[in-house]
């Protein structure tokens, strides 16, 4: 028997209407290409587990990012509500509450798994407090663990590798790195391990949870013990690379070598091929406690991260191109045979699935539509649009062939950050860097569906910006028929078409609700 094989929706012997799952399982892989994945095409690395996943799921084809970077695309997933019109990377504010609030409400057990740094320190506050319970295993990227490196590391599995560029002192990831004794300790595998463990000992022991598993791999440093690494790149000799830069025209202007670059690439693959291996230890615990007749799990990404296309790596200040902004989704639903779905799709309607799959209601404006309809065949469609940015830079929309992105017009003004937590990612080479506090020109306001009061701070020419939107390119907007054109080389601005995407914008804009100047700066008002 198969997966599909089990049918869940079984009518209610009460009403006659399917009985939706009460058990999620989420697992989000951070900076996940979805063109490298073997189940999307892709040929380049090994993913074995993601495609076994793949062959009982449901796989979108046009899913696309929302509010990025990272805690941006949680606030969609989480939250349900685009935020990048108003404000840039932050906590949950006071006008809107998680989906594990109202899960809570509902006696549905949550449970968090997670190495994500960004979720425990300033900028990410609210994210896990509601969940019943949550597991932090520290030690990735940024993380702030240890204060010195293990003295006795000799014969550690860390492979010698070079420090992050620009840091004033060791980063926290070059001492973490010295204390990982195995394969086994390295965060990713950790978080995936403690996942499995969780469902094996807890799958059945409820009668509805949602399992979040937020695995910063294979985010950046794209760092492996053996065997995993160079695996892609066993010629290399000298020091791992392990930290791409952010740049655009990285190998152009120098700032990496052609061979450097392809390096720093099979980096990436073999962290890739390490998530996938660890991920399959959840795939494992699935089958053995015979979990996925009465589980939904969806496999999701924030971004996926330039790796050379276009000679631009990291995730610098560009446009979201198909690398970075077409990702992975696939769903697996008891009783639904794997396929495709070409249904245009993003971020926010990951979380209303889930509030309509528990019956949730959420008391905040949210933007998202359930996919639930299109798994189970009951619809091809469920949006004409989906817009998507980072704050105080392009705004893009798409409809499922063409991709634009408007730039600011002018200048990058008039702009208001709104919010009353104001904090924002560290930024350890940085770290005096904050945001700029609100001063005598801000007001309260209210965001779109609220009568709670918010701190609303205009910004004018010679501002200290939030950083997340200094040097905003200004009248570069860029046009691409996605159908014809998949690699984005002819940019279609000055077309007719391009009035029909503006108009598209227009219309999008006002159904969020977003504030009238983001229609001014963006010279479609």
């Amino acid at each position: 028997m198969t997966a599909s094989d089990n049918v869940s929706d079984q009518p209610s012997a009460n009403t006659g209407k399917p009985v939706k799952p009460r058990k999620a399982v989420v697992v989000l892989l951070d900076s996940l290409n979805r063109h490298m994945l073997g189940c999307y095409g892709g040929t380049e690395f090994q993913t074995p587990n993601l495609d076994r996943f793949a062959a009982m799921s449901k796989r979108f084809t046009s899913h696309y990012t929302g509010s990025l970077p990272c805690m941006p695309a949680r606030h969609d997933i989480l939250v349900g509500a685009l935020d990048f019109l108003w404000r840039p990377w932050g906590s949950i504010e006071l006008w809107e509450r998680p989906l594990t609030h109202d899960l809570r409400k509902q006696g549905v057990v949550t449970q968090l798994f997670s190495d994500h740094p960004h979720l425990f320190e300033t900028g990410g506050e609210n994210y896990h407090t509601e969940f019943s319970a949550w597991d932090y295993l520290r030690g990735h990227e940024s993380d702030p663990w240890r204060t010195r490196a293990d003295p006795s590391w000799l014969g550690a599995p860390a492979l010698p590798a070079r420090s992050r560029a620009g840091a004033h002192e060791p980063h926290g990831y070059d001492l973490s790195r010295s204390w990982f004794r195995s394969e086994a300790e390295f965060p990713g595998p950790r978080t995936m391990q403690a996942t499995a463990d969780w469902l094996t000992s807890h799958g059945n022991a409820h009668d509805s949870f949602m399992l979040f598993v937020d695995e910063f791999d294979p985010h950046e440093p794209f760092d492996t013990p053996a065997p995993w690494a160079n695996m892609y790149d066993p010629d290399w000799d000298e020091e791992l690379m392990i930290w791409p830069p952010y740049a655009v025209g990285a190998v152009e202007k120098g700032i990496l070598t052609e061979r450097q670059a392809r390096h720093i690439r099979a980096n990436y693959g073999a962290k890739l091929t390490m998530t996938d291996h660890w991920f399959g230890k959840i795939l494992d615990a699935m089958d053995q406690q015979d979990l996925w007749k009465d589980t939904v799990f969806i496999l999701c990404t924030d971004h996926g991260h330039y790796l050379g296309e276009r000679d631009i790596f990291g995730k610098p200040g560009v446009m979201q191109y198909e690398t970075l902004g077409h990702t992975p989704l696939m769903i697996h639903y008891p009783g639904v045979a794997a396929g495709t779905v070409d249904a245009l799709t993003t971020n926010v309607d990951i979380y209303q699935t889930l509030a309509d799959l528990f019956g949730a209601q959420p008391a905040h404006r949210t933007h998202g539509k359930s996919l639930l309809p299109l798994v189970r065949g009951e619809q091809t469609q469920v949006r004409e649009y989906a817009i998507g940015g980072i704050y105080g830079n392009w705004v893009q929309i798409q409809d499922g062939r063409h991709k634009y992105a408007r730039a600011p017009v002018t200048d990058n003004f008039p702009l208001s950050m709104w919010s009353n937590r104001w904090s924002t990612m560290p930024v350890a080479v940085m770290p005096n860097l904050r945001l700029p506090n609100p001063d005598h020109r801000a007001w309260l306001d209210y965001m779109p569906g609220s009568d709670i009061p918010v701190i609303r701070q205009p910004f004018q020419q010679g501002d200290l910006l939030p950083y997340w939107c200094i040097q905003a390119r200004v009248d570069e907007h860029q046009l691409y028929d996605i159908g014809t054109d998949p690699s984005e080389q002819h940019n279609l601005v000055g077309q007719p078409a391009e009035q029909n995407m503006i108009e598209m914008l227009r219309v999008a804009l006002k159904e969020v609700e977003a504030p009238a100047e983001q229609f001014e700066r963006l010279g479609i008002a």
